[in-house]
């Protein structure tokens, strides 16, 4: 086990962990860290946790340091500086007739990279761009192919439930959602229900999966024959978490069944 403290870098986004050294460190702090593209300004959203380092693929890199006046001057300089750079990038898509949207821009701390987050429905040759930017900005450009999920996490708006986005309020990670789990569920397969704004389906379809999987398992599918004390006949319906299903029975008619699952 090692000991290890969650940093995000926007609001809402996805935490990242890194070792917290000797520092005095909580929640809210802003600090310097040195990631695969560079020094990058961050704030502590988790309290210092231990977990085991078998589940971190690479070796984890301490914080550098709790940030300064200075870095934080020098962040905020970076953000006015990366939205007049996001201007100037769509502006060169739309002269070069590029088929992609640009929906983000950011700059490492050191300035030493700038990073723009683009959706497209194919392959992008973005070379051109790429070489304006760079004869432009004089940094490092990387131009890097997001999905739809990604945009709404930044857009935001109002689900089906009435509620903020749970990309845009509290959900870091995308997790993998599959039109299964809509079935285990028992919700209508139309796409105008199960689908997000983004288009794909709903994140909140992955909550409950697990809970729905396991109330399954001693029930029927619909369709199966079912021998009952009422007689046999046909499962017309289930109520999955309640763990009954209805059975139609010749010369009876429908028949609720409560299964005890053991």
């Amino acid at each position: 086990m090692i000991e290890v403290i969650g940093i995000s870098f926007k609001e809402r986004g996805r935490i990242y962990y890194f070792l917290p050294k000797n520092l005095k460190l909580k929640k809210n702090i802003t600090v310097v860290v040195e990631t695969e593209r560079g020094l990058q300004f961050g704030k502590v959203v988790t309290d210092i946790i231990q977990i085991d380092e078998k589940k971190f693929k690479v070796p984890l890199k301490p914080i550098v340091r709790i940030a300064s006046k200075k870095d934080y001057e020098n962040h905020r300089k970076n953000i006015k500086d990366a939205n007049i750079a996001l201007k100037k990038c769509k502006s060169l898509v739309n002269k070069y007739n590029l088929d992609m949207q640009i929906i983000d821009a950011e700059y490492t701390l050191d300035r030493d990279q700038l990073v723009f987050h683009f959706i497209a429905d194919n392959r992008i040759d973005f070379r051109v761009l790429a070489k304006d930017l760079a004869s432009t900005y004089k940094t490092r450009i990387e131009l890097r192919q997001v999905g739809v999920r990604d945009k709404a996490k930044e857009v935001g708006g109002i689900g089906p439930c009435g509620r903020k986005f749970c990309c845009a309020s509290f959900l870091n990670d995308f997790d993998s959602v599959s039109i299964n789990m809509a079935k285990n569920q028992n919700i209508s397969l139309n796409p105008t229900k199960i689908n997000g704004a983004c288009g794909r389906l709903l994140c909140c379809l992955n909550y409950e999966d697990e809970t729905y999987k396991e109330c399954r398992k001693c029930l029927p599918e619909i369709g199966d024959k079912i021998k009952t004390e009422e007689g046999t006949g046909t499962v017309i319906g289930l109520d999955i978490l309640s763990k009954s299903y209805t059975v139609d029975i010749p010369e009876v008619g429908r028949v609720k069944v409560n299964k005890s699952c053991k």
